[in-house]
């Protein structure tokens, strides 16, 4: 999860450990700044207009001012907390209660936890921390991959197709994985999923669909299982020749349904997969602190999404 150019943060000084640590230090919105701060400019303020690196002056209403160009910023503009009427003490809540509830949250979960004013704030703030939740520059699967697709949601009509990738550990166990949807299971959809979700040279294991027999062109091992058609289950079953791709997609379709009772629109399927990659790949993280942090320091980074643009609007 964490990628090579990312520094390694250390519990109780980088991020607090508990719900106790994480009252006393967050008691309000200069506290969040300030961490914030840190988050997006780790090695000093660098100027959004000059560029010039340096420490800021102080303004009211939380500004910092360039001490080159004069330039007024806040830590928020540019971020996922942009122009946000929601105190950033809520946002920090939301972000910890998040990443230590093991299956997530729905927006009226959250909502009631919070109390927050609306079910749509609570919405809005769930589906921009899961608009953080895919670093853009993580690394790629390696070694042995398994290559699948899978579909999601109610009526055969209305099901969505989405591919999924495994990397599988030997003799046993199962690493990380990549979801996307994709609008059809031919090899112009499965084969740049692929080969943005996996390294080049590694073991690529699939099925005999003909989507994926081009991927010894592009530098993968293609290790093709052609499942039977005689309708036997006992022979070759999907669960046994593929076993990582099958067991990651009955979780994803338990956790639509469980968690977010169903309710996932077609248009939004992609931020809940980024989700469920998040939680999936950080299952064996010994700290919910370090999730937090990670969200966080990845929320900092990351471009505004105001509630239009999220619900299908322009940017």
């Amino acid at each position: 999860m964490v990628s090579k150019t990312r520094r390694h943060p250390v519990a109780g000084r980088d991020y607090p450990r508990t719900w106790a640590e994480f009252v006393e230090w967050f008691p309000d919105n200069d506290a969040c700044l300030g961490y914030l701060q840190q988050l997006r400019w780790p090695e000093g303020f660098v100027c959004p207009k000059c560029g010039v690196v340096g420490e800021p002056y102080k303004s009211t209403r939380g500004r910092l001012v360039c001490s080159s160009c004069r330039r007024q910023a806040t830590v928020t503009a540019g971020t996922i907390f942009d122009k946000t009427r929601t105190p950033l003490t809520s946002w920090f809540a939301a972000a910890w209660y998040v990443t230590s509830q093991k299956n997530g949250v729905s927006a009226m979960e959250l909502k009631q936890a919070l109390g927050l004013g609306s079910y749509q704030t609570a919405w809005t703030m769930l589906h921009k921390l899961r608009r953080v939740m895919a670093c853009p520059d993580r690394d790629r699967l390696s070694c042995a991959v398994e290559v699948d697709e899978t579909y999601v949601g109610g009526k055969t009509e209305k099901q969505a197709i989405v591919a999924i990738a495994v990397e599988v550990h030997e003799p046993r166990g199962f690493g990380r994985v990549r979801l996307r949807r994709v609008p059809d299971a031919s090899a112009s959809s499965l084969l740049p999923f692929v080969r943005e979700a996996v390294e080049s040279g590694a073991e690529v294991r699939t099925d005999g669909w003909g989507g994926y027999s081009g991927l010894a062109k592009h530098g993968y091992i293609h290790n093709k299982t052609v499942l039977s058609s005689s309708g036997d289950p006992a022979h070759d079953p999907a669960h046994v020749s593929m076993p990582a791709v099958h067991r990651v997609s009955s979780l994803l379709q338990r956790w639509l349904l469980e968690t977010h009772q169903g309710a996932v629109r077609r248009d939004q399927l992609d931020r809940y997969l980024d989700e469920f990659t998040f939680r999936f790949n950080g299952r064996s993280s010994r700290s919910r602190g370090l999730l937090f942090y990670r969200l966080l320091e990845q929320a900092a980074l990351t471009s505004p999404a105001p509630y239009r643009f999220i619900v299908g609007g322009k940017p």
